[in-house]
């Protein structure tokens, strides 16, 4: 099949320059799917390969295609990931206890792999192309494919079909749930994912983390370094030839695409200073297509030496208005509506604690595969977003949770340096083993660092 390269070519020919190209699925809208033909990899005649660029809510843009040939009957469909390789690793772990759990959907790309430890079961990186599937569709299809060719196995080599008999009956047991295992799946791009039925509660039985991906890894996905001799060939800037302070007040624009539809766009970017704090870097984006705004912050600084964790108290309409730098290290939680955002969820930003909280609120509303969710877990949601309404609207008092293992995230006090804020808890702490692995701070070398460069 196509690559996704050629996918969007395709879209971009056949159509306008500047349409979206990941459109949504809507049921009142007809959506364009595009069909190139291509060969059958059973018979070699010429088949029909449909393509549908589109966009999992709450997730990022998928190509899904199918593949059907006239003359063979043989069909074959899969998904591509279409979003860029996100800058660290994912590992995700749900323990399956109920049926409910077997149900899960789980979106794979192409660069994943699964592991179930109670039955030995490993599916490598690359094996098997990307699906959006289920919890039991992963198992059905490994039963499916050690399945394959059985019967002439039994004739040729009877001990080999034996023992593949007896790990199916062993595979088939985990979707009767005769006792409970874990899903492990990995995936060194960051674009695979498992359903939250609960969310935006915690869910207790699903852990995902995020990893920094060794050189192999980097390599595996087409993502090469420097060498040391390319490196030196790179002239450095003086600090002298070019201050940093040149930068302040300039604003730089540089290409980009629209996270939204793909378009090529413009990023202004700027270097400022906030009070109090340290240095940082603000970039806006505006789609002239689809009007799609985004607004993006970046320390200017290094991590720091501890985490920091934040209590905002909101009880009051001046507790709304308090400055909030949020890093993208930085997740969040509510404890009194058992919600949990992780760090990932929503990029860096520089705002307030009702625009926080807004943006959690508008990112919330449409997800979950709300288009195919069953209407209990809609009224579920539903109801979650009417508390979070009363939130915004003061008529209950909640505790906003930031925490940053990087220290790089910042909320204003309402009162004087010397003076106590009472509805303000601020807390340094130690980061664990886990805090610097995924920051990628336990393989990184600071010892001797002119020596080993």
């Amino acid at each position: 099949m196509s690559s996704v390269e050629s996918t969007t070519g395709v879209v971009q020919d056949g159509a306008d320059a500047a349409a979206p190209i990941f459109q949504d699925i809507n049921a009142e809208q007809a959506v364009e799917v595009v069909e190139i033909e291509s060969a059958c990899m059973r018979c070699f005649q010429s088949g029909i390969t449909r393509l549908l660029p589109t966009k999992i809510p709450f997730f990022r843009e998928v190509v899904l295609m199918s593949f059907k040939c006239e003359h063979c009957g043989y069909a074959n469909n899969e998904m591509q990931s279409a979003s860029e390789i996100q800058k660290s690793g994912v590992r995700i772990e749900l323990n399956v206890l109920n049926a409910a759990d077997l149900n899960r959907r789980v979106v794979r790309s192409d660069n994943s792999s699964i592991n179930i430890p109670e039955v030995e079961l490993e599916i490598p990186v690359q094996s098997q192309k990307g699906e959006v599937t289920t919890v039991e569709g992963v198992i059905e299809r490994t039963i499916a494919g050690l399945s394959q060719d059985q019967e002439k196995r039994r004739i040729d080599h009877p001990t080999e079909a034996e023992s593949i008999d007896a790990y199916i009956d062993r595979l088939r047991e985990l979707k009767e749930l005769k006792s409970p295992f874990r899903l492990l799946l990995e995936d060194i791009s960051g674009n695979s994912f498992i359903e939250n039925p609960l969310a935006p509660a915690t869910d207790h039985q699903l852990k995902t983390s995020h990893f920094a991906r060794s050189k192999d890894q980097n390599e595996l996905l087409g993502l090469y370094e420097q060498n040391h001799e390319e490196q030196h060939l790179l002239k450095p800037i003086a600090e002298d030839e070019w201050p940093i302070e040149n930068l302040h007040g300039e604003v730089l624009q540089f290409a980009t695409n629209c996270p939204n539809c793909q378009v090529p766009c413009e990023t202004n970017m700027k270097l400022t200073n906030i009070p109090h704090f340290k240095e940082v870097v603000i970039m806006a984006t505006v789609c002239s297509s689809c009007g799609h705004k985004t607004n993006e912050v970046k320390s200017g600084g290094g991590v720091e030496p501890q985490g920091i964790r934040f209590k905002v108290r909101i009880a009051g309409k001046e507790d709304l208005t308090r400055d909030v730098l949020k890093s993208e290290t930085c997740s969040m939680a509510i404890p009194e509506l058992d919600m949990d955002v992780g760090p990932h969820a929503l990029c860096g930003r520089f705002t307030t604690v009702e625009g926080l909280l807004v943006a959690m609120r508008e990112q919330l509303d449409g997800t979950i595969f709300h288009d195919s969710a069953d209407e209990p877990s809609k009224q579920k949601m539903q109801r979650f977003l009417n508390t979070f309404d009363d939130v915004l609207k003061l008529q209950e008092v909640i505790t906003l949770v930031l925490q940053d293992p990087a220290g790089n995230t910042y909320v204003q006090s309402l009162r004087d340096d010397d003076e106590p804020d009472d509805r303000l808890t601020v807390e340094r702490y130690d980061r664990t083993y886990e805090d610097n692995e995924e920051l990628g701070l336990n393989d990184m070398i600071t010892e001797n660092y002119e020596q080993n460069a």
